[in-house]
């Protein structure tokens, strides 16, 4: 890399003076472009690390100032190949330093950056591809089978090493194939402020893969990303310049993005990635070493952690499940737990952000008696996506709640029933431009006034703190014309011993759960062989039945269960996808008339 001339440092303190015409009041940031974000944080904290990939050695860590300067090389290069405003370009591929390089040399020329969930299927991929219209594509070695039948057509960028391939040759793998390093290209400052975007310019489509199994692409602005990450700076936790952040989430998705991405640097915090899928045998070493100030997780993570090393202490049957049953030692048994969790993760965790779909009940009370710092957050993609969210101190967190909305945002609640639950629908600098090509669609989700409609259902209290009680799509209709919220009754069948997951849907009128049980921890527990515990499940879900049901409305009762013998298929934030379970049952009753 070439010496950096001297850059002027633009402080915190400057970018609060700005007065905004709009009113917001700026705290990182001079601009909510990312050439503003990438002047800000280069000229802040250039010597510092913005990048670490766990055990890869220092050579390959990363500098503020190396991440820009890679990113306007990487953006000159782009304009060389004429690519141009609101040219869509797609990234695939798992979280990198590489991955944040390519989408900040993409968005810095007014060009759109389209991240593609590395899980996606080869289908779904060409899919995303065409419907965009993607002009190029930078995608991993592992993943570029996924897409070659569209290579020849793309501008195609390998990321692993950042190299444009103008071509694959017959009879060359992906990964040997000749190019142009974009590091290394002469950056062109004239014609990189040329193409400079504007503040309301799409910086991101992002196409969601959600419960109601449709995918539409989410267009978000610069300022819907940037002015996000901002406000949220110094509201939830106080971040300092070289505290570490462990990422295990993936960037293509706005939550990891957005709150574990940009705000951290933003901040000039260290991002550290694993370099593979976080299982056990490399986050617990992880841990250990990175000692993270803080983490971004999705609840299925510390919901694991809670059923396999906390539950079996405080049911094990022994001193510590009688303590915690006393109220008067029940605290100190709690914290002290707590602190050994603390232990687990390094002993320096300050926020243990937790979004991305619902926390189940028993483990968030758990967290709050623990004094665990976690935080709550809620938001859709469509929503940049924070749209409230709790502090990680213990006195911001109030179980049940997700926490106040931000301050930018209006939330009303359309349609509210006589508890005050209604449809949650949100205005403000974070919601979505729309969803790509469908201007119906946009239009549908959207309220007279220019609220968008989530299709959560909310409450909020006084200090309007929200509350989400379910899915608007998934409420069910008692025989009364009564609310039922299938979320509440899976949170109590989740709580029951050996139960992993389980999903409520309608049929024929009544309510079937389908329950996935660890039959194997059964088997364990019960001292029976595993086909033993395999009949005993039938009896056991029974029994699960007859104990929810002690605890519901005559109308919201379960009428029947079923043993759920695959785990169900997920979002990649690791939400179920609903919408497949009553099709299946459908094809199922439909196979068996044909028997």
């Amino acid at each position: 890399m070439a010496k950096n001339r001297k850059i002027r440092k633009i402080s915190e303190k400057e970018c609060r003076r700005i007065k905004r015409n709009d009113g917001l009041r700026m705290k990182t940031v001079k601009g909510y472009t990312f050439p503003d974000f990438m002047d800000a944080i280069s000229s802040r904290y250039p010597k510092r690390t913005c990048y670490k990939v766990f055990r890869t050695g220092e050579e390959n860590d990363m500098t503020y100032s190396q991440l820009v300067w890679y990113a306007k090389a990487a953006a000159s290069y782009l304009l060389s190949l004429g690519v141009e405003k609101g040219d869509r370009i797609a990234i695939i591929g798992e979280s990198s330093p590489e991955w944040m390089v390519m989408y900040l040399s993409i968005v810095s020329i007014g060009a759109v950056a389209v991240p593609v969930l590395p899980d996606f299927s080869s289908r779904d991929m060409l899919s995303i591809l065409r419907d965009s219209g993607a002009k190029g594509a930078a995608v991993n070695i592992k993943h570029y089978a996924k897409i070659a039948d569209m290579g020849e057509n793309l501008l195609l960028f390998r990321l692993d090493d950042l190299v444009h391939v103008p071509s694959v040759p017959a009879g060359v793998a992906f990964q040997d194939a000749p190019g142009f390093p974009l590091r290394t290209q002469k950056i062109r400052e004239k014609e990189i402020e040329k193409a400079k975007p504007e503040e309301g310019d799409t910086a991101s489509i992002i196409y969601t893969s959600g419960t109601t199994g449709t995918s539409k692409g989410v267009e978000l602005s610069h300022i819907n990303i940037l002015r996000t990450a901002d406000l949220a700076t110094d509201v939830y936790v106080k971040l300092k310049p070289g505290e570490k952040v462990l990422s295990i989430l993936p960037m293509a998705h706005v939550y990891e993005f957005t709150i574990g991405e940009v705000l951290p640097l933003m901040k000039g915090l260290e991002i550290n990635f694993l370099g593979r899928q976080p299982a056990v045998s490399i986050l617990i070493p992880a841990l250990a070493e990175i000692r993270p100030h803080v983490m971004l997780s999705v609840p299925l993570l510390i919901e694991k952690v809670y059923k396999a090393a906390v539950l079996p202490v405080l049911k094990g049957g022994g001193k510590i499940e009688k303590l915690s049953k006393n109220s008067l030692t029940r605290p100190v048994v709690m914290r002290t737990i707590g602190r050994k969790l603390m232990t687990t993760f390094g002993h320096r965790l300050k926020f243990f952000g937790i979004g991305g779909a619902p926390l189940d009940s028993e483990v968030e009370r758990f967290l709050h008696e623990a004094h665990f710092p976690y935080a709550l957050g809620y938001g859709l993609t469509e929503t940049s996506p924070l749209v409230a969210g709790c502090g990680s101190r213990h006195s911001a967190q109030r179980p049940g709640f997700i926490g106040p909305v931000v301050s930018d945002d209006s939330v009303i609640l359309l349609d509210k029933n006589e508890e005050g639950i209604g449809e949650i629908a949100v205005k403000g600098p974070n919601v979505m431009k729309g969803y790509y090509k469908q201007e119906e669609l946009t239009r549908e989700v959207f309220t007279a006034d220019g609220y968008f409609r989530t299709g959560d259902l909310g409450f909020l209290d006084r200090k309007n703190r929200l509350s989400i009680r379910g899915r608007v799509k998934t409420m069910i209709l008692g025989p009364g014309g009564e609310n039922i919220y299938p979320e509440m009754i899976e949170t109590l069948i989740n709580n029951i011993d050996f139960v992993e997951e389980s999903l409520v849907v309608p049929e024929d009128g009544g309510l079937l759960a389908l329950i996935k049980l660890d039959v194997s921890l059964m088997a364990d527990k019960m001292k029976i062989s595993a086909q033993e515990a395999q009949k005993e499940a039938e009896k056991y879900i029974a029994s699960i039945r007859k104990n929810v049901n002690s605890q519901l409305a005559a109308f919201s009762k379960i009428s029947s269960v079923k043993l759920q013998d695959k785990p169900f298929e997920r979002t990649p934030t690791q939400k179920i996808k609903r919408f497949l379970y009553p099709e299946r049952k459908k094809k199922e009753d439909k196979d068996d008339e044909n028997s």
